[in-house]
């Protein structure tokens, strides 16, 4: 990927979150209150200086852009309120605006459903798959 495209995308991404990860100060607090810190490939506090360095091709094909839970207890335990959670929703919102239309139809989601899945779940995915 150009030097140009990364830092178009890292613009983009900066102006869909509206996060400002110069902020961040790389205390780790943040990842330390991720519920699923063990199912990341890059952290909450690596997400954001990654961001912040223009690393944003290994973000845009890593998984962890998925397991976020998008449950923000990273905002919660930020001291000074950077949102990382912000950050990977929208580098999310970039991969799935390269893919193009994939949306999740609302009658479609009880065939996806089982009777142990959280309500948040649900909503989250509709947050991911709506646009």
């Amino acid at each position: 990927m150009l030097k140009s495209e990364v830092e178009q995308l890292k613009e983009e991404i900066l102006n869909v979150s509206g996060v400002n990860p110069k902020k961040c100060m790389i205390c780790g607090k943040c990842s330390g209150t991720c519920p699923n810190y063990g199912a990341m490939e890059w952290h909450p506090h690596q997400f954001v200086q990654m961001v912040e360095n223009g690393e944003i091709e290994p973000l845009l094909s890593s998984k962890s852009i998925y397991a976020c839970l998008s449950c923000f207890a990273c905002l919660e335990r930020c001291p000074r309120q950077v949102e990382p959670a912000k950050l990977v929703q929208a580098v999310r919102d970039v991969v799935e605006r390269k893919r193009g239309a994939r949306k999740l139809p609302a009658e479609t989601v009880p065939s996806f459903l089982d009777k142990d899945i959280p309500q948040q779940a649900i909503v989250s995915a509709f947050r991911k798959y709506k646009k």
